[in-house]
């Protein structure tokens, strides 16, 4: 018998039923509202929009050896993420790899040592280390010799390099991780491009505008394959996004809101001072080379060594750390590209520390010819949580943040109460705009062990972990994955040199506006910032 035959039935029986029941004068009446009720209710709880989701095999958990292609990477800047990093390409300290064990050991739902050796084999070799500071190259190298990780023994230890342009020098280094502070970007990314080697760069893609520009021409004249530092393309909730999204079950979609909430010193940059550090074990010198403004060796050196985050004499504050993540992934779900213009505004009101980036920023991107606004909020003094917001004139979707009701970076759509394409379902009582009409958690039903406030915020931005097919996987290690095979295919990887430019150039037009008071407008004919 059909599907449509049973369906058929099921509504005759169910039809029978109730004329039955309406033949009891009271009762009749009181269980036929209570039937249609329930089936209400459940029609209203359910995902309607499923049926009408254009579904996509999901991405696969990928098995067995990368390529046959055996490639030799070296890592520039070992420090916080530098070492997630190289963790994702597989290789990590002993230190590490003891503590996360014993972690996994005493507590059951500590997945963090379980997914790093469930990775797959990269089939390279951490061959070059290079860091300022004595203390992390040490480190990098201790990566690079031990047994422990997924997959076969290193084929081969890292030789440490004092300055970059020696580890650049070794024809037998393939490819680059540069995990540097931001105002060494450029020159590194450049200068290994030249060289011929190809490139992992972490986000934001530059310092400065003018360092974009370069960069990005140089890129596309030696064609390396480049990656920008966004595991947020690997997150399989962004995948599925886009295709509701695509398919125009939003509908036209005019205003989009990103936010950024923490409340924590470390959230905000205050990040420790290392015991070791002083004028013999760190290259103060190098360090602040590209910077604009010099500062001698002492306690203020070391504050803006290991808290570079703070000033824009090496970075851009929330504009390259957190709003380019946010930007990023709305441009990979909605394809903005670069505004038209920008503006933003805020100030320094929480942490009077000597800083001089702010530490509540808001900035507000116009797209006239897409008919769209982008807002982005950020505050370092509150852990509200917001989460994203698409808001369309059919439907919003809502991603992380408790207004959401969403689970770790999944989200949910809610239909507006004006819906044009929704109109006839909202009448009829299918769609009330009080539940969900599709909601998207993924991944595994289990409990993860995140418990401090810093992986809580990133887990619910996903970029601690992803899934495919139930199984948790690192995002980090999925994208230096994607690179890589790129890199042995000759194909572009998920954030490529085009769609850095797109986040590069944005995220400097918001900083330009609050350092110069005004608007800022894109040129795209001029490549200008006017």
């Amino acid at each position: 018998m059909s599907e449509n035959s049973n369906q058929q039935n099921n509504d005759m029986k169910r039809r029978e039923l109730l004329k039955g029941l309406a033949t009891v004068p009271v009762l009749g009446l009181f269980l036929v509202n209570l039937w249609q009720k329930i089936r209400r209710d459940t029609l209203k709880k359910s995902n309607i929009l499923a049926n009408l989701v254009q579904e996509k095999s999901a991405p696969a958990v990928v098995k067995g050896l990368s390529d046959s292609r055996h490639l030799n990477i070296g890592i520039i800047g070992y420090g916080g993420r530098g070492s997630h990093l190289i963790r994702g390409a597989g290789f990590a300290t002993k230190g590490w790899t003891d503590t996360v064990s014993e972690n996994a050991r005493k507590n059951k739902l500590d997945k963090q040592f379980a997914t790093f050796m469930s990775q797959e084999d990269l089939n390279c070799s951490l061959v070059g280390v290079c860091d300022l500071f004595d203390v992390n190259a040490e480190l990098a190298m201790n990566a690079s010799q031990n047994e422990v990780r997924p997959g076969v023994k290193p084929q081969a230890t890292a030789t440490r390099y004092r300055h970059y342009t020696e580890l650049l020098a070794n024809d037998n280094i393939d490819a680059v991780v540069v995990a540097t502070p931001d105002h060494w970007h450029s020159r590194i990314a450049i200068d290994a491009a030249k060289a011929g080697k190809h490139v992992y760069c972490e986000k934001g893609l530059t310092r400065t505008f003018d360092e974009a520009i370069d960069l990005y021409d140089t890129v596309k004249k030696t064609g390396i394959t480049f990656q920008l530092g966004h595991q947020n393309r690997q997150v399989e909730a962004n995948e599925k996004a886009k295709q509701i999204i695509d398919q125009g079950l939003l509908g036209p979609i005019n205003l989009v809101e990103i936010a950024t909430n923490r409340n924590s010193p470390w959230g905000a940059w205050v990040w420790g001072i290392h015991p070791k550090g002083n004028k013999k074990t760190i290259d103060w010198d190098t360090f602040q080379e590209p910077s604009p403004n010099k500062v001698p060796f002492g306690e203020e050196a070391l504050k803006r060594f290991f808290r570079w985050r703070c000033w824009f004499d090496y970075g851009t504050g929330l504009s390259g750390d957190l709003l380019s993540h946010d930007f990023d992934a709305i441009n990979q779900m909605m394809e903005i590209g670069i505004p038209k213009y920008a503006s933003s505004t805020g100030g320094i009101y929480f942490y009077k520390d000597g800083r001089d980036v702010p530490d509540v920023w808001n900035a507000t991107f116009e797209y006239p010819d897409k008919d769209l606004t982008l807002l982005y909020s950020a505050t370092l003094s509150s852990n509200n949580p917001r989460g994203n917001r698409i808001m369309g004139h059919d439907a919003s979707m809502q991603m992380g943040g408790q207004s959401g009701g969403g689970s770790v970076h999944g989200f949910i759509v809610t239909a507006d109460s004006e819906s044009t394409q929704y109109k006839d379902r909202l009448n009829s009582g299918i769609i009330n705009t009080r539940y969900p009409i599709y909601t998207y958690s993924p991944g595994s039903k289990q409990i993860d062990g995140v418990t401090s406030a810093t992986s809580r915020y990133f887990a619910n931005k996903g970029l601690l972990y992803t899934y495919r097919e139930g199984k948790r996987v690192d995002p980090t290690h999925l994208h230096i994955k994607d690179w890589l095979d790129s890199i042995r295919d000759g194909s572009q990887p998920k954030c490529n040199i085009e769609v850095a430019f797109h986040e590069a150039v944005a995220c400097h037009m918001a900083t330009e506006s609050y350092l110069q008071g005004r608007r800022i407008e894109w040129d795209p004919v001029n490549r200008k910032l006017i």
